[in-house]
């Protein structure tokens, strides 16, 4: 294979993924780690990719790079979906209990399920279960909307100040408000999961909100579609320890696999 071809080959990997490391691509091309490099340099200066620690990501992957809610939702919505219908099982029916929903696009399509869920009874007919209330609490004002008023299902909407990207509360008051709950499960979203620097998110609220959701729960549960796993973004907010679950659409590198069991995640692969 000529080296302009296997290149080629190498930027549709990284478009595809959001990232690939050295060692996978030597792998998967039969390669040294040498040439690898070589031609991430190449690609590098032609702008056709971004070199980061052990590989590359797509030039326009930032730390700070962030896209709207509205944006997300509709970006992978396949693999959200299955995420999502994975996590939904995690939530026993027919019982009392509290759960927290992090912000974000995947973590409103698991909101999306439990409200189509908890409808299915009334639709058909069937009495709900008057002595059954699942509390759900949430700082994400669509989340909030589309469980409030479900049968069953008691919304608690954590305050502060609305951060119109991802219509979430954020600030000093959400995040005290967070560290005075201790729900039995938290579905936390994250725009990066890796081996060394754990859970990230670009913006510093957001990354406060998110921890003190972390350190509150009596479990947490990450969903992060495959585009998140190797990424690191500005700001760290929890380690792979921290950790209880982490539900994805594709099996994670080596590396962050490795990691993974190291801390001892459970890794579902919907």
């Amino acid at each position: 294979m000529f080296a302009e071809e296997r290149q080629q080959l190498i930027v549709g990997l990284v478009y595809a993924s959001g990232r690939a490391s050295v060692t996978d691509l030597a792998e998967r091309f039969s390669i040294t780690t040498e040439t690898v490099r070589r031609d991430l340099a190449a690609l590098e200066a032609a702008g056709s990719v971004r070199r980061v620690h052990g590989g590359a990501v797509s030039p326009d992957r930032f730390s700070t790079t962030e896209e709207s809610i509205l944006v997300r939702t509709v970006q992978r919505q396949p693999e959200k979906t299955r995420i999502a219908e994975a996590a939904l099982a995690l939530i026993p029916q027919g019982r009392s209990g509290s759960i927290l929903i992090d912000a974000g696009s995947t973590t409103e399509a698991l909101a999306e399920l439990l409200s189509a869920r908890t409808a299915a009874p009334a639709a058909s007919g069937a009495a709900p279960a008057t002595d059954v209330e699942l509390v759900v609490i949430t700082h994400a004002l669509p989340i909030a909307a589309k469980l409030s008023g479900e049968p069953g299902i008691a919304v608690h909407l954590l305050g502060g100040k609305v951060r119109g990207l991802t219509q979430a509360a954020v600030g000093q008051s959400t995040v005290e408000a967070a560290r005075r709950i201790r729900p039995d499960v938290a579905f936390i979203g994250t725009n990066g999961i890796h081996a060394a620097f754990g859970l990230s998110t670009p913006d510093p609220e957001e990354a406060a909100v998110k921890a003190a959701f972390v350190q509150s729960a009596r479990r947490i549960v990450v969903l992060a579609d495959s585009s998140k796993l190797d990424a690191e973004t500005l700001v760290q907010f929890a380690s792979l320890k921290d950790l209880d679950t982490l539900i994805t659409d594709r099996k994670p590198s080596r590396a962050l696999a490795d990691a993974l069991a190291e801390a001892g995640v459970e890794v579902v692969v919907a």
